[in-house]
């Protein structure tokens, strides 16, 4: 077998739904690929899906996928690319059937397929007749207590039906909501013909997947220390050559954007995690084994991980349409912004008590500066948002109420925007169901099913994190002692966050052997309280992941029901790691002076 033959490079083409339209273009022409995969799928993705199939039976998928498609899929098929995506989203087999007549009219022979089971609505409903209270992952509550009525159930769906598929002949395999990661196991798994037992070589694909799904994340988009990446204007997307054993390395089509560096795949490594134990339908991957190396200019080589035995549970994503919501904007100029704001609240407070609200969430946001150089920098903004059940509640009823305080109220008084209609807004409630109720199916084009089971022999109990209380301090570095210097944790860190259903996840890491060891001393549960106050009376878990050098901290609550509900200015938390990494700290002035103390790796 050739060198090239031992590898199997698969590559992204999109990291959400709206991604870079040319990309999957520019994928399979910039260089050599076996495998073209995109992710379209989150938990907002699903809920306007489910509003997209509402006005038309036949749609459902990722519109922009087929467009794609339109553009590479003969050239996939002639080249013996394989393509495999999540896009077919509620409905994977109108996906597939339009893939088909694409097809078709290229003149070609291909094999469509697709994979379906994750549609638990009528399971739910049977195991809730049966007693099960179905409750919230993260708060306990029985799903019966769930404001507002449920319009979607998903469970997640591993890479085993894609590999069946894969090995029954499909060219091209669409799916509706697998994870994210399984796009890159499932044509490993075909590739290499690993059991459901292999956890080490499942657990890695687990990894690289996680590394690739989102794009140009791996490359450098939204990384901490852009300023030292190239060609960000148009940063190519990650390409993962998987080895038979389970290791990789990220790299990137030459002559592209951005990097591929230790630095860019630690952060991507931690978007949108917990704790070590990053579980799978098919392998529980160790994150804090993972092994990373720079194996040469665009090139990171991931090694060491481990597996262990999958859950015998299914994670459920349950969107609900919780209701209406509106939102107007205040615009507070010059003096007296607190006592502005504060009247505001009172008139509203009097006016809107008629009104059924659900909630009414007032938030100010002090963006003005004293005696500023322009009309728009002594400017804050008053953002008030309103939720009922009732659209007309929340519609013109709400937005006149507020607009009619133009000439009644403070000095300076105006709005961002005229009065508007209500939208609806989803809540976001995931439960666990036992692996053997959900019924993975992959449907080949001929109309054959093959019936993979979601649970793998030797399938394990609900895995836990391990307690962040385990996660203590390393080494024997004090926190104290030496002189020290305030500076932004940025100076030193790196971090990357986002959104995990009503959770947010903050994790930074060190370029730096002694930075790390100080960051995992100095930088606690309590610490990070101060330095995020919106989070002082939330659940905060800490983990370390000494391996690549990072602290992950999951912030409970912080995004309410989730984000289609939240009522957050950053309702997927983006932005949380860049407000962390701007508070100050006092830092050891040994570290500032150090190799990689300005932010550059040892």
């Amino acid at each position: 077998m050739s060198a090239a033959s031992q590898v199997l490079r698969v590559a992204n083409c999109s990291g959400f739904y709206g991604d870079r339209l040319s990309a999957a273009r520019e994928m399979v022409e910039g260089g050599p690929i076996d495998v073209l995969t995109g992710d379209y799928l989150a938990e907002l993705t699903m809920l306007i899906l489910t509003k997209s199939r509402q006005r038309d039976p036949s749609l459902g998928y990722a519109t922009t996928f087929y467009k794609q498609m339109e553009e590479v899929l003969g050239t996939c098929i002639e080249r013996g690319i394989k393509v495999v995506s999540n896009a077919g989203g509620l409905n994977p087999a109108g996906l597939a059937a339009r893939l088909r007549e694409l097809v078709e009219g290229l003149g070609l022979e291909a094999s469509v397929a697709h994979v379906e089971g994750d549609d638990v609505l009528d399971v739910l409903e049977r195991l809730q007749k049966e007693g099960d209270p179905l409750r919230h992952l993260d708060t306990g509550r029985p799903l019966a207590e769930a404001a507002g009525s449920v319009v979607s159930a998903n469970a997640y769906l591993g890479g085993f039906a894609v590999a069946e598929a894969l090995g029954a002949g499909a060219d091209v395999v669409v799916t509706g909501r697998i994870t994210d990661a399984a796009l890159v196991v499932g044509p490993a798994a075909w590739r290499f013909g690993w059991a459901r037992t292999d956890w080490d070589a499942l657990a890695g694909a687990v990894v690289a997947g996680h590394v690739i799904e989102c794009g140009a994340q791996a490359t450098g988009g939204n990384y901490a220390f852009f300023t030292e990446v190239p060609g960000l204007e148009h940063p190519g997307f990650p390409v993962a050559e998987m080895a038979a054993d389970g290791s990789s390395v990220i790299t990137k089509h030459p002559g592209t954007g951005g990097e591929v560096s230790v630095g860019t795949v630690t952060a991507q490594l931690l978007y949108e995690i917990a704790g070590p134990l990053y579980a799978n339908p098919d392998v529980v991957a160790d994150f804090s084994t993972i092994r990373l190396a720079q194996d040469g200019p665009d090139r990171v080589h991931i090694s060491g991980v481990r597996g262990v035995p999958a859950p015998d549970t299914a994670k459920v994503s349950v969107n609900l349409l919780g209701g209406w919501r509106n939102s107007m904007t205040f615009v507070l100029t010059g003096l007296d912004v607190e006592d502005k704001a504060a009247l505001v609240r009172r008139t509203l407070e009097q006016r809107l008590d008629r009104l059924q609200l659900t909630d009414l969430d007032v938030r100010l946001v002090r963006s003005d500066r004293p005696d500023a150089p322009s009309n728009e920098q002594a400017s804050a903004q008053l953002r008030v948002t309103a939720k009922a059940g009732d659209p007309e509640v929340v519609g013109r009823r709400f937005s006149g109420a507020v607009t009619e305080l133009a000439l009644a109220n403070y000095p300076g008084f105006y709005l961002t925007s005229p009065p508007g209609e209500a939208s609806a807004y989803g809540v976001y409630w995931p439960v666990l169901i036992p692996a053997s109720e959900v019924a993975q199916v992959a449907v080949l084009g001929d109309g054959r099913r093959i019936d993979v089971p979601l649970a793998p022999p030797g399938a394990a109990a609900p895995v836990a994190d391990r307690p962040a209380s385990e996660d203590g301090p390393v080494g024997s570095v004090s926190v104290d002692g030496g002189t020290t210097r305030r500076v932004p944790l940025g100076t030193l860190f790196g971090a990357r966050s986002g959104d995990k259903g009503g959770n947010a996840n903050v994790g930074l890491w060190a370029r730096s052997g002694d930075a790390f060891e100080w960051l995992a001393a100095a930088l606690t549960v309590e610490r990070l309280r101060d330095l995020l106050p919106e989070a002082k009376e939330l659940e905060i878990e800490r983990f370390l992941l000494p391996n690549i050098r990072a602290v992950n901290f999951v912030v409970h609550g912080l995004l309410g029901e989730g984000v289609a509900s939240s009522t957050r200015p950053d309702p997927q938390a983006k932005s949380l790691g860049e407000y962390v990494r701007s508070r100050e700290m006092d830092v050891p002035e040994r570290l500032l002076a150090a190799p990689g103390g300005a932010g550059h790796t040892d």
